[in-house]
């Protein structure tokens, strides 16, 4: 932030501190302004500025934060009107007469969305890349019926290297904080092509605010294709709803709450199809150092048409922190548990079971820049799925350093 626009600040809030008997309602107001230029939308923090000064017309800061933004947005006409009123009703300290100046010298150019690219591009190994049994044993039937089985090699963990790339891109939809975006990712095996996997994702995000309430809402679609075939369809609606500011928490921490819907197709599975129902508590704490987050939240997975298992419920918990190592290098490390419990036996008469699944996954990186935009990712993870059924019980590693580039 510049000289100038500290002083324009410290002036806004002089304003805000003589505005008398209804400054309390004024402050809210002004805050809610603010909150909504943080989360990019420009024309409801106008609208809520234009009701601030229908409220108190001598609320000098809110005059100048609602010029600013119309010049930000390419209204120049509206913003010069704006000005102009400021230096004529006011008498604005030459700090502030500094900041109406360079927005005159600068001009109010059009509104032009922000994009934001990123490519990466590495190379791995995989300890298990089809998710092989860890136990070759297993038995059907029950009883006098019981057979003991062992798995062909081709059903255990086989292992492989691969090369990976993805590319992200995100774009201003409009000025009121719309942003759509696109994710693309394929990973290639050196051997096991059978399991090549592909996957695109595209989504809009919209922010509203009722009241102090903030609402993050999501829609998006993705494919998934594996071995070179169509795996996966995916459609899903998220809302991540933010309390007001107001909420008793220690300094530094941010709660939310997430709920969300997906229905997952899977075009060469009979009977696989399903809608699954999220809901999560996300606290976050954040310095200049680090930012971390836990995570706690329910899942309800409804099966379609006739599911090995029928329905099932679960919950999902994680830990994760990203951390600055030294100057710019930076560390992640994170630890996910998800749980699934089925309501009914997973194939009567094969396997007499109620499938109860635990999967863990730790991961640990390190984030090496290299050059403006560029940098060096090394990347470990370890997954541990454990379940009743030892049929469907895997373990994997893997280990990863990619090269990534991009430009926010």
């Amino acid at each position: 932030m510049t000289c100038c626009l500290r002083q324009a600040c410290l002036w806004i809030l002089m304003t805000m501190a003589l505005c008398g008997s209804a400054s309390g309602e004024q402050q809210d107001l002004y805050l809610e302004a603010l909150g909504s230029l943080a989360e990019g939308r420009q024309q409801d923090a106008s609208n809520t500025l234009r009701r601030m000064i229908d409220m108190a017309p001598e609320h000098a800061g809110a005059w100048l934060d609602l010029a600013i933004i119309q010049c930000e947005l390419g209204h120049a006409e509206e913003a010069e009107r704006l000005f102009h009123a400021i230096e004529t009703r006011f008498s604005p300290p030459p700090g502030i007469l500094d900041v109406i100046a360079s927005y005159r010298t600068r001009g109010c150019l059009e509104w032009r969305p922000h994009n934001q690219v990123s490519v990466m591009l590495g190379r791995g190994m995989d300890s298990n890349v089809n998710q092989g049994a860890s136990n070759p044993n297993f038995s059907i039937g029950h009883g006098d019926t019981r057979i003991d089985l062992q798995l062909l090699p081709e059903f255990l963990h086989r292992a492989d290297h691969y090369t990976i790339f993805s590319g992200d891109y995100a774009r201003d939809v409009d000025a009121n904080g719309n942003v759509g975006f696109a994710q693309l990712q394929a990973r290639q095996n050196d051997v096991l092509t059978n399991f090549n996997t592909a996957s695109l994702t595209a989504g809009l995000e919209h922010l509203w605010r009722f009241s102090d309430w903030g609402v993050r809402g999501t829609g998006l679609v993705s494919l998934l294709t594996l071995g070179g075939r169509l795996y996966q369809k995916q459609g899903q609606l998220r809302a991540q709803i933010s309390p007001p500011l107001s909420l008793p928490l220690p300094d530094r921490f941010k709660f939310s709450m997430v709920a969300g819907v997906s229905h997952v197709v899977y075009p060469t599975l009979t009977n696989f199809d399903a809608n699954i129902w999220e809901l999560r508590g996300l606290l976050t704490y954040a310095t200049t150092q680090s930012r971390a987050q836990a995570s706690l939240g329910y899942l309800s997975d409804h099966a379609i048409a006739g599911r090995p298992g029928g329905n099932r419920q679960g919950w999902f918990a994680s830990l994760q922190d990203r951390f600055r190592v030294s100057g710019e290098m930076f560390g992640d490390i994170g630890w996910t548990r998800q749980t699934w419990h089925s309501d009914s036996a997973y194939s009567p008469g094969l396997i007499d079971q109620i499938r109860h699944q635990e999967t863990q996954m730790l991961h640990a990186k390190l984030i090496v820049p290299l050059a403006t935009h560029q940098a060096v990712q090394i990347e470990w993870r370890g997954v541990r799925n454990d379940e009743n059924i030892t049929l469907f019980q895997y373990r994997s590693r893997l280990l990863q350093l990619s090269w990534q580039w991009q430009d926010f």
